[in-house]
């Protein structure tokens, strides 16, 4: 049900506008709500479009009988703010400022201006907006769609439009996050030599860690670099008890030539030594950028490819067997950051090079 006070979005004010916005509406992972409400009530406007909603997921697709459909996806939520909301925009109005200009209202933005103005595509074209993508994999509301409404994301490729500086990004990096656990024996700190210290154990962890050599693999014409890397460590229940478990969360960042699998075997070679458990993980994906289909995308947006750092959902379709890439507006390398900024014209660029490929 929508609220009463829904914010009211303008789709054909101006990409940077709507932007701003949609910055504006906090929607921190899981409080989605106000912002799905003010999309579907804007998308809900334009006759061209049949307007479907699941959940804090919006689709907005037309219905024009093309004999190719395209997928043009983006997730409403951000990480935390972090004291940067409402928006600014710099001095002289090049750059945008604030939580979600990156990652990725921006994107999401010129998804709905498109859908707004963009009445009678060559191809027809199914828009997706959606809940809880920064946080595990099991809330992605893409997931979600995928796994009880998969009809709705049939489609011959797909663009996702997350952060890539306005050049085209093909695949993904695969995500893993893993438990590694050290154990002891709990004394009093007093008599330490009766214990045995699980976090001074974890120093092996650590040191697996600070002598791996990650690797740069060449996948399909793109070259990923990998990561492996501790993320957080927790241990002690007291200040005076010598503590008897200690747990090292690992992130590995992993290239498309991995399986999930794969990944998982690599990960338990290397900490042999210790118990391991898989919290979360999400595939990589292939670039695919040899598919028909997807190099004509490339032909039209223009640029060179690069590939994409970091886990999107083109993962996701990959599995569904769509095609799909990454490119959007704003620097990766600022996504989460407290600064997070994006260029004004990477929101130009990215409105400018959708609309020829969708009108031909």
């Amino acid at each position: 049900m929508v609220a009463a006070m829904t914010v009211k979005l303008d789709l054909t004010g101006g990409v940077v506008d709507l932007t701003r916005a949609l910055c504006d509406i906090p929607s921190v992972s899981g409080d989605e709500q106000a912002i799905a409400d003010a999309i579907e009530v804007a998308l809900r406007e334009y006759p061209h479009l049949e307007v479907i909603r699941d959940g804090n997921c919006i689709v907005a697709r037309t219905q024009l009988g093309r004999p190719e459909r395209v997928v043009i996806a983006g997730h409403i939520d951000t990480v935390p703010i972090a004291e940067n909301l409402p928006t600014w925009t710099s001095s002289e109005g090049a750059v945008l400022h604030g939580r979600g200009t990156v990652d990725m209202k921006g994107g999401v933005a010129v998804a709905l201006v498109l859908a707004a103005t963009v009445r009678e595509p060559v191809r027809d074209v199914t828009y997706v907006f959606y809940d809880c993508e920064e946080v595990e994999a099991v809330r992605n509301g893409l997931g979600r769609l995928s796994r009880t409404r998969p009809e709705l994301l049939q489609a011959d490729f797909a663009v996702l439009g997350e952060p890539t500086s306005a050049v085209v990004e093909g695949g993904c990096q695969g995500t893993m996050r893993i438990a590694v656990e050290t154990s002891g024996t709990a004394a009093h700190s007093a008599r330490s030599w009766m214990g045995s210290n699980a976090i001074h154990k974890a120093a092996g962890v650590l040191d697996v860690l600070n002598r791996y050599q990650a690797r740069e693999i060449e996948v399909e014409g793109l070259v990923y670099r990998e990561g492996l890397n501790a993320v957080g460590i927790s241990g002690g229940i007291a200040g005076n008890v010598i503590p008897d478990r200690c747990t090292v969360l690992v992130n590995y960042r992993f290239a498309p030539d991995k399986s999930l699998e794969q990944a998982e075997a690599h990960l338990r070679e290397l900490f042999a030594d210790y118990p391991v458990s898989v919290t979360d993980a999400s595939p990589a994906a292939r670039p695919g950028l040899n598919v028909p289909v997807a190099a004509k995308f490339v032909a039209a947006v223009g640029g060179t490819p690069g590939p994409k750092y970091g886990w999107t959902d083109v993962a996701l379709f990959s599995a569904l067997g769509v095609p799909a890439v990454n490119f959007g507006p704003g620097n990766p390398s600022l996504a989460h950051k407290d600064d997070e900024q994006c260029p004004v014209s990477d929101l130009t660029t990215c409105e400018d090079a959708l609309r020829r490929w969708l009108v031909g």
